[in-house]
């Protein structure tokens, strides 16, 4: 619900590349689908499927702490080689093929389609300005997440209350948070965000 509202307002301002939504699509729910099937023979009460989830969960975290850090010279690196023929000619494939990756990661532990999924873009399409990297990465979460939603519901791995919470704070918090984002700089903004990220995740991995 979050992510319809965010790609509603990226989408107006013209900030979607639905090409590029679309290819990480076609290998997100996919891997969606598969997941939550291999989810659904996985004994929940156990102490070692808990244990595998924060751990995966808390990795996910500080890859996407690191990949916050390393932004720019992740763009600069793959600005440097844009030009490559090889690198146009199989960029369609490989968008297929990490969507297929962020669709498992987010299926599993609810992780990758925000900082994973800009990262992806900005590496593979340097060019796109990053309003349009953060909006297409938006479309693309939206089918995915109410795909991996609905398969959580069903193999009943929901707790409505705590959804019914989360729904209170976060809708009128994408109002606030879209307008004090054009306010603070990125240089201020997104460090504090790759911090926090960094301690959650060596939290769970710790857990």
């Amino acid at each position: 619900m979050t992510k319809t509202a965010g790609t509603a307002i990226h989408s107006r301002r013209g900030n979607v590349d639905w090409g590029v939504a679309a290819l990480l699509s076609a290998g997100s729910i996919p891997a969606t689908v598969l997941t939550i099937w291999v989810l659904s023979l996985m004994p929940r009460e156990n102490p070692g499927t808990a244990d595998i989830i924060s751990i995966s969960t808390g990795a996910a975290l500080v890859i996407a702490a690191v990949a916050i850090f390393f932004r720019r010279r992740i763009r600069n690196y793959a600005l440097a080689r844009a030009e490559d023929p090889a690198r146009t000619q199989y960029s369609g494939p490989i968008t297929i093929v990490l969507g297929a990756l962020l669709g498992s990661l987010v299926s599993f532990c609810s992780v990758g389609a925000g900082a994973l999924g800009v990262a992806v873009l900005f590496f593979l399409y340097p060019r796109l300005p990053p309003a349009r990297v953060v909006g297409s990465d938006l479309a693309h979460a939206v089918p995915l997440t109410l795909i991996a939603g609905l398969g959580h519901w069903l193999i009943g791995g929901v707790d409505w209350h705590i959804l019914g919470s989360l729904l209170l704070g976060s809708l009128p918090g994408i109002f606030v948070g879209s307008h004090l984002a054009a306010q603070i700089a990125d240089r201020i903004l997104l460090p504090i965000l790759a911090i926090i990220l960094l301690l959650i995740g060596l939290r769970l991995i710790a857990w």
